[in-house]
Order: C-alpha cells, then structure tokens, then sequence
C-alpha cells in the first residue's frame, strides 16, 4: 500500500529539518535534543550533581543533554514503555510510570536520593482530531505534575511539554499553585505550526 499524501509531506518535511539534519550529524537520537538544549540555555534548570527523572524518554535524546550537565556526582534516569538503547551515565526503566511495578522499580534505583529536576516530554499518540488528542495530551501532563508532588525536593523544578487547547489555563494555574515560578517557552526547534510549548517550572513547594 503506497503512503498517503499527508504522510508523503510528513516525510519530506522531516528530512529536509535543519534540526533533524543536524541531530544525525551531531549524534543526537532526536530533533527534541535541541528543544531541551535552547530551554537550558535560557533557564540553566539542570545543574551538575541533580538527580534527574526523564518520564516518557525514549528514545533518548534529551537524556543525551541532561547526563553530561549533571556529571559524575549526578544522576538521570529514563524512564519509557519503550526500550531505550544503553547511553553512557543513564539508568534506564522500561515501564508506565502510572504502574506500581515501575515506580518501585524507579524507588530502588534511586535508593532513597531526592530528586530535583523532573523533565517529560511525553505526548500521547496522535490521531489528527484535536478533540481526542488535546484531553490525551493533557491527561499525561497532569500525571507528569502528580509525579511531581511526590517525588521532587523542596525547591525542585519541572519541565514538560504541553499543547495549547483547552485545559491548558487550567494547568498552568494548577503549576503556578506548586512551583514559585512558571515560564512558557517556544524553542526555536519546535515546529512553527505546532501547538506545543514547553513550561519551565522552578522552586516547588509541596
């Protein structure tokens, strides 16, 4: 069966990205490399020596950002229902966060440290029909800030995806009722066209 003509431009879209060009050429796993790299550059959120929780990771190219910034002293972990390919200074989970198995799993692997700094970048699969897609996309954003409140340190930050629609004032109020600061930000390396943005949040309070 030949591809439709809207996964036709998808296709040449994506490989004539700049980003996408320079991710193979620079060696990073994914174009969403460069999102996270402009959002430091901004917000310097990940400092050496956090731990650092990356929900939704797969397949691996803002873990590629976080684990040099952290160093040595530091830690990041990755955790995704997909596999993700070994990276050097990573421990990686396979298994849904909403599941007991892997927040056990998560709880072990971090032996009792604290955690600073939870990234996600998760979106749900999706359907092309904005009112399905938008309630899926939220839902993870409000499990990721769940997350949040029982895992971060006094203080901690957050960094998540999220698509402008419906609900997403009423997220951004619910962020601004846990963290000291919220910023939204559009990188540069975020498709034009695109509903997503990223919030930055900072100085949890629980």
């Amino acid at each position: 069966m030949g591809r439709s003509k809207s996964s036709h431009r998808w296709m040449q879209r994506h490989i004539n990205d700049e980003y996408v060009k320079r991710s193979q050429k620079e060696g990073y796993r994914s174009r969403a490399a460069y999102k996270l790299l402009e959002l430091q550059e901004k917000d310097r959120f990940i400092k050496p020596g956090q731990v650092i929780v990356d929900l939704g990771a797969a397949p691996g190219g803002w873990l590629q950002v976080a684990a040099p910034l952290v160093g040595r002293k530091g830690m990041v972990v990755g955790l995704d229902l997909l596999e993700i390919d070994p990276l050097a200074g990573v421990t990686l989970i396979q298994g849904d966060f909403r599941e007991e198995s892997a927040l056990a799993e998560l709880e072990r692997v971090l032996d009792g440290r604290p955690v600073d700094l939870v990234l996600s970048d998760m979106a749900p699969n999706l359907s092309g029909v904005a009112a399905v897609d938008q309630p899926r996309a939220m839902y993870l954003c409000e499990l990721a800030l769940d997350f949040c409140r029982h895992a971060l340190v006094e203080g901690g930050g957050f960094v998540t995806k999220v698509f402008q629609g419906e609900g997403f004032d009423a997220y951004f109020r619910e962020l601004k009722s846990s963290f000291g600061r919220v910023v939204t930000r559009k990188p540069r390396a975020s498709r034009p066209k695109s509903r997503e943005v990223y919030i930055v949040a900072g100085n949890y309070h629980s």
